[in-house]
């Protein structure tokens, strides 16, 4: 079982309104990577946006998710998991 891990996702260009998440990799590939990840505060994501998800290690790239319907941890209003899957290398960004 892959370990889990704590990173950021966010909208492209809109890095203020970043969400906490726990995730873990599947698949991690020059090609291409997918895990799932579980956000840490209340928030919905939309199934099929495009995403930037910024790993514990600094690297980042451009993921679109989609809701695991049958995963959902109890709670008021419920937390839900999501899917992930980008494509390309993942990079650190310049500054």
């Amino acid at each position: 079982m892959p370990n889990v891990c704590v990173g950021k996702i966010h909208f492209p260009g809109d890095k203020q309104d970043a969400v906490g998440v726990k995730y873990r990799f599947y698949v991690e590939s020059s090609a291409g990577w997918r895990g799932e990840f579980t956000p840490q505060d209340q928030r919905r994501f939309s199934d099929g946006d495009g995403y930037i998800m910024e790993l514990e290690d600094g690297r980042q790239g451009e993921c679109y998710i989609r809701k695991m319907v049958n995963r959902v941890i109890t709670s008021v209003p419920p937390v839900y998991s999501y899917y992930f899957r980008g494509s390309g290398r993942l990079v650190k960004p310049t500054e």
